[in-house]
């Protein structure tokens, strides 16, 4: 497993982001690609460990395009120079939610997981619900020790609490959220030890199962919207 063809060949795409470029080193992306997908099934076997619902997906069924959607986009850059994907038990889609892997050269990789999805309202009506329900179970999770080293939750938020909640509720806070996700960092000298990151992701994911699984219990009936 050579980690460095992935984080040679995106570094060059950063710098080269047109499609002219992207096309002449078509080669150099699939070798990065076919890197990405043998270190994702690599990291899906350290998940199974704990969490053997994901075992059954082929890697590349997982993993994002580079092409990006320039439409609405200051930004014209034709690609994001970043191999992607999530892992959950029903694959890449963001419900159930999972856990998050993205490498992007300049320090901006990291492990994620939880709901980064705002705009499915039915979500996170059912996340709110279910945090005003059993907010002592998500307090117990989110100020675990271990949780609280490597993690703060993030999200998009309103500014008060929304209608139909308590504003004196005792996670009045979090029910302010859209979207309710981790990140962990990883710095670019950690892909040169492809054996160390292995074995810090899984420690990382480990540690966030909890939260994903508290999550996956409000989401349970969630109905990803049909395309019209």
């Amino acid at each position: 497993m050579n980690t460095q063809i992935i984080i040679d060949y995106l570094s060059s795409l950063s710098m080269n982001n047109n499609r002219e470029w992207y096309h002449a080193n078509k080669e150099d992306y699939k070798n990065a690609k076919a890197e990405f997908e043998g270190l994702l099934q690599a990291l899906m076997l350290e998940i199974g460990t704990f969490d053997s619902s994901i075992l059954h997906h082929d890697p590349k069924d997982l993993t994002f395009k580079m092409v990006r959607d320039t439409r609405f986009s200051h930004d014209k850059s034709p690609y994001n120079p970043a191999f992607r994907a999530h892992i959950s038990s029903k694959g890449k889609l963001p419900v159930p939610v999972g856990y998050y892997l993205m490498i992007k050269p300049g320090d901006q990789s990291f492990l994620g997981g939880g709901l980064f999805a705002d705009m499915f309202k039915d979500a996170t009506k059912m996340v709110r619900d279910y945090i005003a329900a059993n907010g002592d179970e998500w307090e117990e999770i989110i100020h675990e020790p271990r949780f609280e080293t490597y993690f703060t939750v993030q999200g998009s938020a309103l500014k008060n609490v929304p209608a139909g909640y308590e504003k004196e509720h005792p996670q009045a806070e979090y029910l302010k959220f859209k979207s309710w996700y981790l990140e962990y960092p990883i710095r670019d000298d950690e892909w040169n030890d492809a054996k160390a990151f292995l074995a810090k992701a899984a420690e990382v994911f480990r540690i966030m199962k909890p939260f994903n699984d508290y999550l996956n219990k409000a989401l349970v009936d969630f109905q990803m919207p049909k395309r019209s």
